[in-house]
């Protein structure tokens, strides 16, 4: 098997589909404020901007400009901890679950009409290879 030739092919492809902006809707799901909010939404507690840095991977200083963007916003609140003042609790406010909510619908439905443009076959094998991919970490592809 020529994997060099398919490499090229798979790099084509991947060109088309960036033009396409076919996937931007999800892939956008998975980064920025909407990302962020996401993430605290589905915790139905209070959450720690640390705890946002590390489960998320994304910077301190990203997160505290995240946070106080969806603040403005009214998407979300901070408040300190009674139990430990050193500690900055974050909350989404019910217009910023709305609006997760909302986002969360459109992605689900964006992709369920791209799995069923695909058909049932291909649709089962694209998450089959996606799961096989995401079990490696990219140290296993250098």
């Amino acid at each position: 098997m020529d994997y060099k030739q398919l490499t090229r092919e798979f790099m084509e492809v991947m060109n088309q589909f960036r033009k396409h902006n076919t996937h931007k809707p999800i892939s956008d799901a998975m980064h920025g404020e909407i990302f962020v909010l996401h993430y605290i939404s589905h915790h139905h507690r209070s959450v720690i901007p640390s705890e946002i840095s590390n489960e998320l991977g994304i910077s301190t200083a990203r997160v505290a400009a995240t946070l106080n963007s969806l603040e403005k916003k009214g998407l979300i609140t901070r408040r300190i901890d009674l139990e430990d003042r050193r500690r900055i609790l974050v909350e989404v406010t019910p217009e910023g679950k709305e609006q997760v909510d909302k986002h969360f619908q459109m992605i689900m439905d964006k992709t369920a009409n791209m799995l069923r443009y695909l058909g049932e076959e291909d649709a089962k094998e694209l998450i089959r290879i996606l799961k096989r991919l995401s079990e490696r970490g990219p140290e296993d592809f250098t």
